[in-house]
């Protein structure tokens, strides 16, 4: 059952996933109604889950799903994945790799496979106060302290 997502309390379960590219204007209404069909038909042990979703930077899709009183079955997770792989497949964008790296540059949002991260990191020009997005958080709590940090702050810091 799709509702707002303010509506949703801060421990809720969040998934990101992080495009290759950004969407194009014509693509993100045709997203939003996707996914807003599919969450309002999600359910998890045959009832409906509250669950919302946001398009962030028109590059991530964050989902989230109210886990307050439940816990999610393997085959709600399972829907949820298969959904997101439709859309890769719809699209032709990347959207399960997490080990690729979003990071800000200026006002714009930058994807780049690990590798050529590291190599931007070593070249400088990629600085310890880049702001890179933390998508392996889990609660829309997390979403707002800790999504958007330093990479001195991330896993990626290591490469520094």
């Amino acid at each position: 059952m799709l509702v707002g997502f303010d509506q949703l309390p801060d421990s809720s379960k969040i998934w990101i996933y992080q495009s290759n590219r950004k969407f194009y204007p014509q693509e993100i209404d045709e997203i939003k109604q996707s996914i807003e069909t599919f969450l309002n038909g999600w359910k998890n042990k045959g009832e409906g889950l509250k669950a919302s979703y946001q398009i962030k930077y028109n590059r991530f899709i964050i989902i989230a799903a109210d886990t307050t009183d439940i816990s999610l079955t393997v085959e709600s997770i399972d829907a949820s994945v298969m959904f997101m792989m439709q859309l890769q497949e719809t699209y032709s964008v990347e959207l399960l790799d997490k080990l690729n790296v979003s990071f800000k540059q200026g006002e714009f949002v930058q994807y780049k496979e690990l590798k050529a991260f590291q190599k931007l990191i070593k070249s400088k020009s990629i600085s310890a106060k880049t702001i890179v997005f933390n998508n392996l958080i889990n609660t829309k709590e997390e979403l707002e302290s800790d999504w958007e940090i330093p990479i001195t702050e991330s896993w990626h810091n290591r490469f520094l």
